[in-house]
Order: C-alpha cells, then structure tokens, then sequence
C-alpha cells in the first residue's frame, strides 16, 4: 500500500490503570502506521490519566481529551466527533490489537471496497485455579492463560444480504455484537447521526451501533484472522455491572432495532423467527 489512508482508533478510558499501558502499547506498534490515536478519559479517579499523558507526550499521533465522566456511549460519540481518519476502530482500554490488526483490516477494506470488515478474536481467559484465592488476569504469566479463537463467517466478501443471513445465525454474539473487531468508514458514520447511539444500555451500545451502521453499508468483508485480544477479566466492567434483568430489558430494546433493519432490507419475514428468538439467546462470550 503506497499511501496509507489515516485510521482513527477511539480508545473510551475509565479506571484502567492496571491495562491501559498494555492497551496503549499495543496500538502504538501496530505495523501499520498512519493512525489517530484517540484517548478519552472518562473522568477516572486513578492514574490512568497521567498513564495517557505520558504517551501523549511520545508519540505524536496521540489525541488525548481529558472529560468529566459521562459513561461509555457519551464518550465514544465524542471519539466519533473527533475522528478525522478514513476508517474507524475501536479499542477497549482493557484490550489489546495483535500487531498486524489495522494492516490487516484497511488492506481488506481498500481492495474489496468494503465498508465494514469484521474479524475474528481471542478470548483470554484465567486458568481454572487450584483454591479459592481470586487471581489478576494481569498478573497470570501470558503461557497459562487460556486462548480460544471466536469468529463465524468464512474469509471472503459479501453482500448485505450475505451478512444478515450470517448475523441470524448468531445475532447475540461478541462477533456480531460489539465494535472492537471491525473496521468501519468515518464518512458513513458522519453522515448519518442515527448511526450513534446516545443512551446507555449497559453492554449493548455495540450492537445498537452496527444495526445502524449496516442499514448504511452495502459491501462486508470477513478476515479470519483473529486481530483482537479480549481479556475476559472478572474485574472488568461488563462482569461488575450486568444483571439479568438489564440484560433482559436490553434485548427487547435491541428487538426493535433488528426488526427494523431487516423490514429495511425487505428480509424480515424470512428471519423474523430467528429474531424473536434473539430475546432469550445467550452470547458465546
């Protein structure tokens, strides 16, 4: 690739001191180069903002905004007003990118014309322990943590068409679900302000998203290549926050954004059984 086009990596930051600098890191040395690094901190009440400024300092690349804390889907929207790059990603502040992911990513967008690339991951999870003493994922030498590779659509291009059908058969996962393991194009995003989802509703702020976003798109690409490493950590957010009946309320919010987006592509009566049993389905991760 000749000119790399920029690519703007939002990066939403709330208490991460323990895995910032591992998340940082990991973008920094990615092999591909022309990016937007985009750090938001959400107001957090550790050091993770001197952590980010620290970096902001080193590498140019890096767009640090420091925010009073307003919740993941507020600070993400600001990333997205921000963003100047031809592509989007996102990046969780307790995640890392494997080194190639962007590289990977644009050079399957720039030569399919593709205006969403979607990837496989790595679950990183703690080995089982021997006793009841809880252990940091982030402590666990890398060699014993357990690595399982998620992902369901085949390497290739294809149509919307092509993508809903793949989504329905499994419309509650990771895969389908968040925008961490995928590659989207600002213009589309910019273009259309019903793309971003201005609430929060606990883990789904992701799926909302990219039901918006593929009303939109019209050509997807599936890299099997895992790019993305999510730390499945006890500690985290998604684990301390999430209860079932958010859960529950959640997917029925979500229930009408996927009728809605397959009435638009004139496949709801084809799917409608699948989507209504999104209501009770449970995620692979």
């Amino acid at each position: 690739m000749c000119e790399q086009p920029l690519v703007s990596i939002i990066v939403p930051i709330y208490n991460a001191q323990d895995h910032i600098a591992r998340c940082v890191e990991s973008i920094r040395r990615q092999t591909y180069k022309n990016l937007e690094i985009i750090l938001l901190n959400d107001g957090s009440k550790d050091v993770s903002l001197q952590v980010c400024k620290m970096y902001a300092g080193v590498d140019k690349r890096i767009v640090l905004i420091d925010k009073t804390n307003s919740g993941v889907a507020a600070t993400r929207n600001l990333g997205l007003r921000e963003a100047h790059g031809k592509y989007l990603q996102f990046v969780d502040a307790d995640d890392t990118l494997q080194p190639y992911a962007t590289e990977l990513l644009v050079q399957k967008a720039e030569s399919s014309g593709a205006d969403l690339v979607i990837a496989h991951y790595n679950r990183i999870t703690l080995p089982r322990l021997r006793d009841e003493e809880e252990e940091d994922i982030n402590t666990v030498p890398q060699h014993l943590l357990k690595v399982q590779t998620y992902g369901f659509l085949l390497e290739g291009a294809m149509t919307k068409e092509q993508f809903a059908a793949g989504l329905m058969q499994e419309p509650a996962s990771f895969y389908y679900g968040v925008m961490w393991n995928k590659l989207y194009r600002t213009e589309i995003v910019h273009a259309h302000e019903d793309v971003v989802c201005d609430v929060d509703m606990d883990w789904s702020e992701d799926l909302y998203f990219n039901l918006s976003y593929i009303r939109y798109a019209n050509s997807f690409y599936a890299l099997s290549t895992p790019i993305y490493n999510y730390y499945n950590n006890p500690k985290s957010a998604v684990h301390t926050v999430l209860n079932p009946v958010n859960v529950v309320k959640t997917r029925s919010t979500l229930f009408a954004y996927y009728k809605e987006l397959y009435e638009h592509m004139g496949l709801y009566e084809e799917y409608k059984t699948q989507i209504f049993k999104y209501l009770v389905a449970t995620s692979e991760a």
